[in-house]
């Protein structure tokens, strides 16, 4: 049923979307059988009234970026738990079962990690990722993915004292305790101003490193860099425009864009059971039985043909018509986003 190493993980500084963030999505692609089949998080901009459009974003650029491999993209409204965008919500949640790149990225840290610590969405990820699946992360899904959470707007933006909180601990299962510091290298504050290490500066990162435990590893990455980890070569890659900081008690060592070092740099790796440990049945069950559950979820012929009206309205720059168009592609449940390289669907809930 699984591989016998799991999928790689890709953390990025920032830059989803820019030139570097492409080029790390693309090699990932390359690697990934087709169809590749993509899914786009919601949940770490949920609490933002445009969390749609900051996930429909990120997926026209994919549909652009990612267009040799014929994407099938999926985004995920998983907002807030106990509303009618869960991520306990199984329906929402149907496109996990067979996604094999899932991508979180901007938001806010701690309001990720409030909404799937223990949920139904963060389990289907561990689960499609033991099975071989490739997960990105970016931003502030970079931090909250570590066992210790930076809580950057609380520090930065509401003046609360350097703390730490805990995370969604993705290398748990692995027996590795690692936490992960994205805008290392920030310099939005010009020269009045120290952001590094995230915008909380150096004075208040180093108040904060130091409550980390013996032994733990915190990987920083600078802007438009990313670090992808390779399981299976046991090997990471450093890509981008910057470099990545490995530091334990909080004594860094960088690592260079293109550089490539051994896993195990990381940590004394533990793999875990692919289909056992720390993974409830029920999820077990969810994803053998995803044929069931999932019907194809591509356009029909009627659906193609209202978005083809749609742009020739578009194009004669009738806006009327295409507003109304695009209204009934709603109706009929797809939602149709421009971009680029033309109109990206994606189904709605």
């Amino acid at each position: 049923m699984a591989d016998s190493k799991p999928g790689r993980i890709a953390f990025l500084g920032s830059g989803e979307t820019s030139l570097a963030g492409g080029r790390i999505f693309e090699t990932l692609a390359r690697l990934i059988p087709a169809p590749l089949r993509v899914a786009v998080l919601e949940t770490p901009a949920g609490f933002e009234p445009n969390s749609a459009g900051v996930a429909n974003r990120v997926a026209g650029f994919l549909q652009t970026r990612l267009q040799n491999y014929n994407p099938i993209l999926d985004v995920i409204p998983a907002r807030k738990r106990g509303t009618a965008f869960s991520p306990d919500d199984p329906e929402i949640l149907k496109p996990l079962l067979r996604a094999n790149l899932i991508f979180m990225g901007p938001g806010s840290p701690t309001y990720a990690v409030r909404q799937l610590k223990g949920s139904l969405a963060w389990d289907l990820i561990r689960a499609r990722h033991r099975l071989g699946a490739t997960l990105v992360f970016a931003s502030a899904a970079t931090i909250s993915a570590g066992a210790h959470v930076l809580p950057v707007y609380e520090i930065y933006k509401a003046g609360q004292e350097v703390h730490q909180l805990p995370g969604l601990d993705l290398f748990a299962d692995f027996e590795l305790p690692l936490s992960f510091v994205p805008h290392w290298n920030n310099t939005d504050g010009g020269e009045d101003l120290d952001t590094s290490r995230c915008f909380i500066g150096m004075e208040r990162f180093q108040q904060w490193c130091d409550l980390l435990p013996p032994g733990h590893t915190l990987i920083g990455l600078d802007e438009h860099t990313g670090l992808i980890l390779d399981f299976k070569k046991e090997a990471c890659t450093v890509s981008g425009a910057g470099s990545v900081s490995l530091a334990r008690e909080c004594n860094p060592e960088t690592y260079a864009s293109g550089k490539i070092f051994p896993l195990a740099d990381l940590g004394n790796i533990q793999f875990p059971d692919p289909i056992e440990q720390g993974i409830p049945e029920t999820v077990w069950g969810m994803i053998q039985n995803a044929p069931a559950l999932l019907e194809e979820r591509g356009p029909d012929s009627d659906i193609l043909s209202l978005v083809e009206r749609r742009q020739s309205a578009r194009a004669s720059k009738n806006w009327p018509e295409a507003d109304r168009l695009r209204d009934e592609l709603a109706a009929r449940g797809w939602l149709v986003t421009d971009a680029p390289a033309g109109p990206v669907l994606t189904r709605l809930p």
